[in-house]
């Protein structure tokens, strides 16, 4: 029986041997947001570790990350739901991990982004609920607060045709306002200023309320970043039409 046992203990420490220098390499190419072979590190680890949400979560961002090189909307979406697979995998391991919420909120804002009025009002409360839950567990998460604020930018500038989707679907829409965004962005802000989209989201606030100097000043100064995050090419496309309109 000792013996046996110590078999098995070899075994799982070799496995978890393995698993973290998969890991690593994964890590290495998802810091440069080469997804596709980042998977290829990834995958093999977690089926080593099958309840390791932080390796989840990993994984669940290269299905996020691969979607601009997909080229249909089929693909993309496909890929989004696989995203939020992993996720809520993610949350059943580790019910106290923020990121594994907030990975929830963005595949599933992800996926709306391709599908229709109903789809988008139908996702548009489990996002707040995510994302709600990913600051509690994690005040300092700074794109949790990101997201709360975009939530609250989207629902106040939505239009009426999309409230009354929303009061369909729901009966009532849970209040947003722009206020509400201004302060979730400006708390992303205080965490993390080197993030570009966290200033450039706050300036088209900013411009939904008709406030356009703010508005210049921020998405201008959002622009003269460096890009670091991977949409941080595609955020400035939305400052710029933004601009435009000013």
């Amino acid at each position: 029986m000792k013996a046996i046992l110590l078999s098995l203990f070899v075994l799982v420490s070799v496995s978890a041997q393995d698993a973290a220098t998969l890991i690593q390499q994964g890590d290495v190419l998802d810091q440069k947001y080469q997804a596709e072979d980042a998977l290829k590190y990834y995958l093999p680890a977690e089926k080593l570790q099958p309840d390791n949400a932080d390796l989840l979560v990993k994984i669940a961002r290269q299905y996020i990350y691969r979607m601009t090189t997909l080229g249909s909307a089929a693909e993309k979406l496909a890929s989004a739901k696989t995203a939020q697979i992993y996720a809520e995998r993610a949350v059943k391991a580790d019910p106290k991990n923020s990121d594994a919420y907030l990975s929830i909120s963005v595949s599933l804002g992800r996926q709306i982004q391709l599908q229709g009025n109903r789809e988008k009002v139908t996702a548009s409360k489990p996002i707040k609920e995510y994302a709600e839950k990913a600051a509690k567990l994690n005040p300092r998460n700074d794109y949790a607060w990101h997201i709360l604020a975009r939530w609250h930018q989207g629902i106040a500038g939505a239009n009426s045709f999309i409230i009354s989707i929303a009061r369909l679907v729901y009966g009532e829409i849970p209040p947003a306002s722009n206020a509400e965004a201004v302060k979730y962005f400006e708390k992303a802000i205080a965490l993390r200023p080197d993030r570009l989209i966290h200033h450039l989201e706050l300036g088209r606030t900013y411009a939904q309320m008709g406030k356009k100097e703010e508005a210049r000043q921020l998405i201008n100064k959002a622009l003269a970043m460096p890009n670091r995050d991977k949409d941080d090419a595609e955020t400035k496309e939305r400052g710029k039409k933004t601009l435009a309109g000013l």
